[in-house]
C-alpha cells in the first residue's frame, strides 16, 4: 500500500492532490472524529464529491488551522 507520501509525489508530476478521507485527517492530526467534524463546523475546508463521505486536500486543511489558530491567539 502506498504512503501519504508516495501518493503525493505521484499525483504532484501530474499536477493533483490527492485528496483524503475523514479518517486519514485524523490520523495525520492525531485528533479524534469529534475534532474533525468539529473543525468542519467551524470552516474547514472540505471538498466536494459524488458520493457519501467527506474528503479533505491536506494543505487546505493545514492553512485552516494555521489561520484558525493565528485568529484564536489575536482574540
Amino acid at each position: 500500500m502506498a504512503t501519504l507520501a508516495d501518493r503525493t509525489a505521484a499525483l504532484r508530476e501530474a499536477g493533483l492532490t490527492p485528496l483524503l478521507k475523514q479518517s486519514e485527517v485524523e490520523a495525520y492530526f492525531g485528533v479524534s472524529d469529534w475534532t474533525v467534524n468539529q473543525w468542519v463546523s467551524r470552516g474547514c475546508p472540505v471538498e466536494p464529491t459524488p458520493f457519501r463521505g467527506r474528503r479533505f486536500e491536506l494543505e487546505r486543511v493545514k492553512a485552516w488551522i494555521s489561520e484558525t489558530a493565528a485568529a484564536d491567539a489575536a482574540a
